[in-house]
């Protein structure tokens, strides 16, 4: 955490530029109806600014910030968070921003894994793949008139081939993972990876929480949680699975107790996770339920220790 120290004459003229930038950004978010793949990186003085003021914005380009507090309702912190929950059972890491160029062939038959909400080529255990949608979301962001699976494919360096719904990668192994690892640092490749999560999962997770009137930074990161690692839509352990069994109390803490203790029951099997990692992924989430980390702000501690567990 930063901590900013200068006389209080300069501290009071930061103060008026921070009310002003916040104020200016309220403004322009309120005007500018914002796009799903609207995340272009800004400027390094924004950035470094934003960085000094919190230092979890700085995991994220102020684009992205600005449309993820439009349509989830949640700021930097809450989602620099919730990814530190998500990655921990994902990549037995809390540095999540590391992952953007991750890529790994699974041996589960869901073909490759990539990026930092663990898009899928897909395979015979997994028919229905996010990782088409990404690769022409990314031929979109980046300027392509008429986007396409194999324009994307094509901007990454890497080549393959859709068999109905599966895309089916033809390059070997080890090129196809350096290709990808090579687009870490690439700004558009980002802007994809961060639409795409927006379109297949956080949107509908979103959409599952406000219905039910619950908006807590907790619950919709648990249920994001769940729809990457189990689906958003489907059979009996997706996400929309398990809230069909979860109750229709109103009240948030008791339907998301009864969701935990819904999804402990499944997450450890269907290849969702390695047993016990899934019961410790959804413990993670239960345990800040139970200490009242609902909001998810000023919970770097909170964040840190639950997530204190061994990957197995």
């Amino acid at each position: 955490m930063s901590n900013l120290k200068s006389a209080k004459g300069k501290m009071k003229s930061l103060f008026s530029i921070l009310v002003g930038t916040s104020v200016i950004a309220t403004l322009l978010t309120a005007a500018v109806p914002l796009q799903p793949h609207a995340f272009a990186e800004g400027n390094p003085a924004s950035e470094t600014l934003a960085a000094a003021a919190n230092p979890h914005d700085a995991n994220f380009s102020p684009a992205t910030l600005q449309f993820l507090m439009a349509n989830t309702g949640l700021d930097g912190e809450q989602w620099d968070n919730i990814m530190k929950l998500v990655n921990k059972p994902e990549q037995d890491s809390l540095d999540w921003t590391k992952f953007y160029g991750y890529c790994e062939k699974l041996t589960d038959r869901r073909g490759y894994t990539i990026g930092i909400f663990g898009a899928t080529t897909g395979g015979a255990n997994d028919p229905n793949p996010d990782g088409p949608a990404l690769f022409k979301k990314y031929d979109e962001v980046s300027g392509a008139s008429n986007p396409s699976i194999q324009g994307g494919l094509a901007r990454a360096g890497v080549h393959g081939t859709m068999k109905g719904a599966i895309l089916e990668i033809t390059d070997n192994e080890k090129t196809f993972v350096s290709k990808i690892n090579a687009l870490q640092n690439n700004s558009k490749w980002r802007d994809a990876i961060w639409s795409t999560f927006y379109d297949v999962y956080i949107k509908y997770s979103v959409q599952q929480a406000r219905q039910r009137g619950f908006n807590s930074a907790l619950t919709i990161g648990s249920f994001v949680d769940t729809a990457l690692n189990q689906g958003s839509t489907g059979d009996s352990g997706s996400l929309e699975g398990v809230l069909s069994r979860s109750g229709t109390s109103k009240d948030e803490k008791t339907f998301m107790t009864s969701f935990y203790a819904k999804r402990t029951l499944i997450v450890d099997t269907n290849d969702y996770n390695q047993p016990p990692n899934g019961k410790n992924r959804v413990k993670q989430w239960s345990t800040l339920l139970k200490n009242g980390e609902t909001d998810l702000k000023n919970a770097d501690a909170a964040v840190v220790q639950v997530t204190n567990w061994e990957m197995k």
